[in-house]
């Protein structure tokens, strides 16, 4: 339960079992849950902690007030919290778009910023009071996590490469970006609308680019849907030939990774239509080898390892590049 609304005067045990209705968190999305009452419950909310848990506990887990994560305050020790409107103004006097974000203890800040910033707009969200108040618009908010996004991918390949990994400490909310990005509903709408204006509108394929660019998910997906909305015009039913591109890429795509890698034709699709089917590519076991062309048992075990690997990559390319669309 994400929300739970009260018009009762509960107190002690019966209003403590009322509130843990929301208290299963999922990871950074939701790490508490929302009560909105509509009688004062303050007192009893206190002493009912104080009874059955710490008595000084009460502000450790109840939120503070929507004023207080917009604007920021001070807690009981008089130290300042940092509020939406510091942060957003931190960001854009700091980190202005347009101009690239030099340095690695630049770009380490960075996500620092932006993750604070997420984290505190997915609190922020729980309140009314946000919807309209964002401060920067929906476009400004897409280029920022375009380069969020960015730097995530470029943190990951240096975790994968031989190169030392100066980026440990870093962390990124990828949850939250997830929970916020747009899906490919969204996009075809707006290939949608650009039909409506007879494929003349510029403007709409800035906002789809900026859209997948801000999106982990549909990156992968990004070459696919521009090389649609190049076919698009005024004779287009767009939902229809949407999936009939999207089929007739996939089929393709699959035909030329048979082709290159020399792997077994049924073989290879049965594994490729259970993946689809599971929501996830099993690179594990022993399904990936039997899909592999034979080797000669006088190669050594690394060119078959490397073959292995090689196809590896290559599928899960081809499964994020449709995962989501067929």
């Amino acid at each position: 339960l994400n929300t739970l609304w009260i018009d009762k005067n509960l107190k002690q045990h019966g209003l403590i079992q009322a509130f843990s209705r929301t208290n299963r968190i999922l990871n950074a999305i939701k790490a508490f849950g929302n009560i909105i009452c509509f009688r004062d419950l303050k007192q009893a909310t206190d002493d009912a902690i104080a009874l059955f848990g710490d008595k000084e506990a009460g502000g450790l887990v109840l939120l503070k007030t929507y004023n207080d994560y917009y604007n920021g305050y001070n807690d009981e020790n008089g130290a300042h919290k940092t509020g939406y409107t510091e942060l957003i103004d931190k960001l854009t006097t700091i980190y202005p778009l347009g101009e690239p974000i030099a340095g690695e203890e630049n770009q380490k800040n960075f996500i620092r910023l932006y993750g604070a910033i997420l984290r505190m707009k997915n609190i922020l969200s729980a309140f009314d009071d946000f919807a309209g108040n964002e401060i920067l618009s929906s476009r400004d908010f897409q280029d920022y996590q375009s380069i969020y996004i960015d730097l995530y991918h470029e943190v990951n390949r240096v975790k994968n490469s031989d190169k030392e990994n100066i980026n440990d400490d870093i962390i990124f909310e990828i949850e939250l970006v997830k929970q916020i990005e747009v899906n490919i509903d969204y996009i075809l709408m707006l290939v949608f609308k650009y039909h409506e204006y007879n494929c003349k509108d510029k403007s709409i394929i800035i906002n789809i680019q900026k859209a997948i660019d801000s999106s982990i998910e549909l990156r992968s997906k990004k070459e696919l849907i521009l090389h649609f909305i190049e076919k698009v015009n005024i004779s287009t039913k767009v939902d229809d030939e949407w999936k009939k591109f999207v089929q007739e890429q996939k089929d393709n795509d699959l035909a030329a990774l048979i082709a290159d890698e020399l792997l077994k034709h049924e073989e290879t699709r049965k594994f490729v239509d259970n993946s689809f089917r599971d929501g996830m590519l099993k690179v594990t076991g022993t399904d990936i080898d039997k899909i592999l062309p034979p080797v000669s048992r006088f190669s050594g075990g690394g060119e078959r390892t490397a073959k292995k690997q090689n196809v590896i990559d290559r599928m899960l390319k081809f499964f994020e590049k449709y995962f989501g669309l067929v």
